[in-house]
């Protein structure tokens, strides 16, 4: 969870700034809570209608459709993002998001896929954009989340399973078919 906060923290967005969550999955979800209490101007960003509600219900001010439209170019209509989180496990789709950044905009990637991101060099030398890679920060780090979480009210959507359906669980996960993250609890 630490990714989000030390993320947002190190990147080069100011409140009030625009942040897009691209994927608003497991990890994308809690971006989205981070994002919008550490006072950014929030686009979540996944493919079908049906996530709007959600996104909103998360704390997203826009929700960009990327089945129904560009998403790059709807980010660049508000204005251009200066920080994209990416979460999705896909290098096709992160690829094409460089293009909704900003001059000296940042993407990160959180989301671990098996292909390769492109890069269009024009687009990152002539706009100063980077593009970045982040996993985990210090167990003090860690901590400093933890505090801004329970002060912010920011929590993961879980589902919870007894510890004997851990293979179903296992088994919902790896389908994508968990709502966001699955817990196993002993004794219920």
């Amino acid at each position: 969870m630490d990714w989000h906060r030390r993320t947002l923290r190190n990147a080069p967005a100011r409140p009030g700034d625009l942040v897009a969550v691209h994927g608003i999955g497991g990890l994308g979800h809690l971006g989205v809570q981070f994002a919008r209490h550490m006072g950014f101007r929030v686009a979540a960003i996944a493919r079908g209608a049906d996530k709007a509600p959600l996104a909103a219900q998360l704390g997203a001010h826009h929700y960009i459709d990327s089945g129904a439209e560009d998403p790059a170019a709807a980010l660049q209509t508000l204005g251009g993002a200066s920080v994209i989180l990416t979460t999705v496990p896909s290098g096709k789709a992160m690829s094409p998001m460089i293009g909704g950044l900003k001059a000296k905009g940042r993407m990160v990637v959180v989301g671990v896929g098996t292909d390769p991101i492109e890069a269009d060099t024009a687009q990152l030398t002539f706009g100063t954009r980077g593009l970045q890679g982040s996993l985990t920060g210090s167990p003090i780090d860690e901590e400093d989340t933890l505090a801004f979480s329970v002060l912010q009210n920011i929590r993961p959507m879980i589902e919870t399973m007894k510890l004997e359906q851990a293979a179903e669980a296992y088994g919902r996960m790896m389908r994508g078919d968990a709502r966001f993250r699955m817990v196993l609890v002993m004794g219920q």
